[in-house]
């Protein structure tokens, strides 16, 4: 997406040439093919984990860090080989957004219009906002140390890392159509006078 919007903004002309269908379709293949060697690989080395406190998880879904708890084996390492997988794995595309968002922000700030600059900011700023949403509370959920765990927490953060993301997602993708932003206002106003 950011790479949608940083051809769209920076390099408008070559846009159907750059994101035609097999650039779109290179992409995809790539963000699934990352996703599920990821997955294959945390599954497998989840598997091979020995269970000596039950199977029973503290969650409303299966966490890997929740079923490293219930591992008898030292799990110090395949922990820190979870991370850092996710890590590597996550970081190539953090690297990409951040580049791409830097070159959208150069352009946009040298644009001579206002309108122009208000109109291109508008258009990657819920992206910006849904993106942040999700890293933040997802490396909160997965990087969070044990010292402060509790199953509490833990469920609550779980909650707002899964539900809370795609929740707001299409909100805020929407809240350019009027229609949307005046209902917002009424329900919020109508809120804020429940309260009172």
């Amino acid at each position: 997406m950011s790479y949608d919007r940083y051809v769209a903004i920076c390099k408008p002309l070559h846009y159907g040439t750059l994101l035609g269908s097999r650039a779109c379709a290179t992409m995809a293949a790539a963000a699934w093919g990352t996703g599920l060697l990821n997955a294959v690989l945390q599954t497998a080395n989840t598997f091979s984990l020995p269970l000596c406190q039950g199977n029973a998880v503290d969650q409303f879904f299966c966490e890997i860090p929740h079923i490293l708890k219930l591992s008898c084996s030292k799990s110090y390492l395949r922990e820190t080989g979870f991370i850092v997988l996710s890590v590597l794995a996550m970081f190539g595309c953090f690297v990409f957004i951040v580049v791409s968002y830097v070159q959208i922000f150069r352009a946009v700030l040298r644009m001579p219009s206002e309108q122009g600059r208000h109109k291109a900011f508008s258009t990657c700023l819920p992206h910006l906002a849904v993106l942040s949403l999700f890293v933040s509370t997802g490396f909160f959920a997965y990087l969070m140390p044990p010292s402060i765990s509790s199953p509490l927490l833990d469920l609550t953060v779980a909650l707002l890392y899964s539900v809370v993301p795609p929740t707001l997602n299409p909100i805020i993708y929407s809240m350019r159509n009027k229609e949307i932003k005046h209902t917002l206002n009424k329900v919020l106003q109508y809120a804020l006078f429940q309260l009172q």
